[in-house]
């Protein structure tokens, strides 16, 4: 049922491997996260109706945020959780944020806001209850996967997010994280998946039980044969239930897509910005040479104006050599900083990488080894539904 989803998820996991930023270190040991000292769920999800920007009638959905601190978990006593709604438009907000905050990262994704992906049952409504739960489901991963980071899950913005009920998007702003915005990428891919299998098999039952209702001698074993179809008919419904549960574990995996794309343009980035500080500064130490020597090396309307106009006065001439000595003093300093900002992304991104990969192996493993024997028993279940047939058949 899955083999498009699981080709489009390699595809984009190979964009682990592009980005091979060459760095020999080692992975940091992960230090105390927010998961280690807060418990952190969201318990509920509730529509609600109100007017927006615009003053216009809307609904939305809200999420219900319950955190509990870990020390009185371990210590046996049981508080009453701290509560609070954030909307998904947060969500996107706090995940922004980091993102731009943290450019070397693989910032986990968050759900989807609309069903561009609807699978066995799942409506495309965005306020339908199925869609509603499995993206609270979602976002609960989200967060959890963010609070269990070793680097973001220390952030102060995160924990205004989960502990303060108003305020915390002022905080965000003024942060300036929007000045400091690259660009932003977003990709919809749509994937379909029907279910024709519990189609085929729930009419093979109905054909069955009507077939036996006509036929005198053959009637009691179609009619068992076709309990056994109406049977396979109503397991497969679970089936796919469980199949859903695996397709979102390997779609949450396409949509890191993005993150690691941000991760390699913010590479490219710093490396085009040293390049310019480079060539820059090697244009300024020619101009102070051609100035101190009096050659010329290169073609200039400076060049040409002296010639025809004869050379610039010594004193005009050292102002010249002093602003140039200042601006390649500027300009070494520029290119200085600009290798340390590549230097230390790289070195962050690689071992957030190597973390994500780490990640990404132990999730993926266990998803399709479960989805493996969640196929193998769906098989044996089909071979013991037609033997069973068979012998409703052989006693006709």
């Amino acid at each position: 049922m899955l083999p498009q989803l699981f080709s489009l998820t390699s595809a984009f996991l190979g964009l682990s491997v592009m980005c091979s930023f060459v760095v020999s270190t080692q992975m940091v040991e992960e230090g105390s996260t927010l998961m280690r000292r807060m418990e952190i769920c969201v318990a509920e999800a509730e529509k609600r109706s109100g007017k927006n920007a615009v003053s216009m009638q809307e609904t939305y959905t809200v999420y219900l945020i319950e955190t509990r601190p870990m020390d009185a978990v371990a210590e046996g006593r049981n508080p009453a959780p701290d509560c609070l709604w954030r909307r998904y438009s947060e969500f996107e907000l706090l995940r922004n944020y980091l993102i731009v905050t943290y450019p070397y990262i693989v910032v986990p994704p968050l759900p989807e806001k609309r069903a561009e992906f609807v699978w066995h049952k799942l409506s495309a409504d965005n306020m339908d209850p199925d869609f509603v739960e499995r993206r609270r489901v979602g976002l609960e991963n989200f967060l959890l996967r963010v609070a269990s980071h070793p680097v973001l899950s220390n952030d102060k913005i995160l924990y205004y997010f989960l502990t303060e009920e108003h305020g915390w998007k002022e905080a965000v702003y003024e942060t300036g994280f929007q000045a400091k915005a690259d660009s932003r990428l977003r990709a919809l891919i749509t994937v379909l998946i029907g279910d024709p299998f519990s189609f085929f098999h729930g009419n093979y039952g109905r054909v069955f039980s009507e077939w036996s209702a006509i036929e005198k001698e053959m009637g009691d074993g179609l009619q068992s044969a076709g309990h056994h179809m109406d049977a396979y008919a109503a397991s497969i419904d679970d089936i796919l239930e469980e199949e859903e549960h695996y397709a979102d574990q390997l779609k949450e995996y396409l949509f890191y897509a993005e993150a690691l794309r941000a991760v390699c343009r913010k590479h490219e980035l710093t490396q085009f910005e040293l390049e310019m500080a480079s060539q820059d500064l090697i244009s300024k130490k020619q101009q102070r040479e051609e100035l101190a020597t009096g050659i010329v090396r290169t073609f200039s309307l400076k060049g040409m104006t002296n010639k025809l106009f004869g050379q610039e006065a010594p004193e005009q001439r050292e102002a010249r050599l002093k602003l140039l000595e200042d601006l390649i003093a500027e300009g070494e300093e520029t290119v200085k900083e600009k290798t340390i900002e590549r230097a230390e992304h790289v070195e962050k991104a690689w071992v957030d990488i190597q973390r994500f990969k780490e990640q990404k192996d132990k999730d993926l493993r266990e998803a399709l080894i479960n989805y493996a024997v969640m196929q193998i028993s769906m098989c044996k279940k089909g071979i013991q539904v037609w033997s069973n047939a068979k012998e409703c058949f052989l006693k006709m």
